[in-house]
């Protein structure tokens, strides 16, 4: 028993070495792209017929999408089957449970994300910031809401694709052989 805990807690130690920073020019690819997507997310959210507190949450969420398809671009997490599957399943799983559960909010937050990340696992499409964005079904304003299913389509859907089509114009723009998008689509 002690040398179960013992190994529990060596595991906690951690047995690599941090990685060592990216080169400076794959750095400003990286900002350059996330800049872009996050202007153009703001100038498309700002006439959407939502509140700006849903603005920005939305903003958030796909601000941690940039990070990834910017920033990470050959990660499984970041290619467009994830990307856009996992916050689309995600939208998906909160609009349900919202239309469908009368629970406590902190309830229904705490089902949308725990089921979004079911549903991404089981669907192949893990994207973490598909969860914030189950949670902005649940938790956005009456607005969000009354977007009901459309939601998934606008903001969502439109939104994830004009930040694919950024990161394909500037994750391919570098001579870097190693910095290219996607890895794979489906």
């Amino acid at each position: 028993m002690l040398l179960e805990i013992k190994n529990y807690f060596n595991k906690m130690k951690g047995f690599e070495n941090s990685p060592k920073p990216k080169h400076f020019s794959e750095i400003l690819w990286s900002g350059l792209g996330a800049f872009l997507a996050i202007v153009c997310i703001s100038l498309f959210t700002k006439y959407l017929a939502t509140s700006p507190m849903d603005n920005f949450f939305l903003i958030g969420s796909f601000g941690a999408s940039a990070v990834l398809i910017y920033g990470a671009p050959q990660l499984d997490y970041s290619q467009p089957r994830n990307f856009i599957g996992g916050h689309i399943i995600s939208t998906l799983v909160g609009v349900l449970i919202y239309k469908f559960l009368s629970f406590d909010l902190m309830i229904l937050s705490a089902l949308a994300v725990s089921l979004s990340i079911i549903a991404m696992h089981l669907t192949a499409t893990m994207h973490p910031p598909g969860g914030a964005t189950a949670l902005i079904s649940i938790i956005g304003s009456s607005q969000i809401h009354d977007l009901g299913f459309y939601l998934i389509i606008s903001p969502i859907l439109l939104v994830s694709c004009l930040m694919l089509c950024i990161a394909l114009l500037i994750n391919n723009l570098s001579n870097n052989p190693k910095r290219f998008y996607p890895k794979y689509w489906i």
